[in-house]
């Protein structure tokens, strides 16, 4: 009788697909949660009692804005060396991993919006209609238009997607990933630029893209 021990790679791809299932399952229970009995009320709190403060909480949110361009910097550069014949070092190669797993979740979450076409808690752009102003609440498939692209969070899946893939490639700044991905939730939260739901969703998203992007060859 011959048992089969599975290799290193094979352990990390495992890893991988329970780590996958585990946020993919609890994503959608929190936010179908959320959906039903936190988003609506939250809002309206945070529209009256946070709106003079608004000024910090945006502050918060902009932590991830040089991260997409950093990305797609890193891919190139990366690319470039190889057209070079120039071998990719350790280093750069985590960092690129995490890159790769940036730009999917930035793309991914793009269709999703336009998918979902979720409604804003407050009125931001062209007269868009939202819970704030009109009362709407709810999704309309495949509609289209800034106004309708609230879930899942850009943002969130941006920060997170950072967070998931340098927490596996470069452990020792595990604090610091967490944090910067906590203070942009808090301003997306506090600012109410974003319902729960569409945050508990781009966190999953972000999170399980950038774990697997990260996990990539490694052995």
């Amino acid at each position: 009788m011959t048992i089969a021990i599975p290799t290193s790679s094979e352990s990390v791809r495992a890893s991988a697909w329970r780590s996958s299932g585990v946020i993919a399952i609890a994503t959608v229970v929190l936010c179908i949660l959320s959906y039903l009995y936190v988003d609506r009320p939250l809002s309206t709190y945070l529209y009256a009692g946070l709106r003079d403060d608004r000024r910090l909480f945006d502050a918060l949110t902009h932590i991830v804005d040089p991260f997409p361009p950093i990305a797609g910097a890193i891919a190139l550069w990366a690319a470039f060396g190889v057209l070079r014949g120039v071998a990719i070092r350790p280093a750069l190669g985590k960092l690129l991993r995490v890159s790769g797993g940036v730009c999917v979740a930035i793309v991914v979450n793009d269709r999703l919006k336009y998918a979902f076409g979720r409604t804003w808690p407050e009125t931001w752009t062209l007269g868009n209609p939202s819970w704030i102003r009109d009362h709407v609440f709810g999704f309309a498939p495949f509609h289209g238009g800034t106004g309708w692209a609230s879930f899942p969070s850009g943002h969130t899946t941006v920060a997170t997607a950072i967070a998931a893939g340098l927490w596996v490639v470069f452990p020792r700044g595990r604090p610091i990933y967490a944090s910067g991905a906590a203070l942009v939730i808090i301003g997306l939260i506090g600012a109410d630029y974003h319902w729960l739901s569409d945050i508990i969703a781009g966190a999953g998203l972000g999170a399980a893209i950038g774990l697997a992007a990260a996990r990539i060859g490694a052995a």
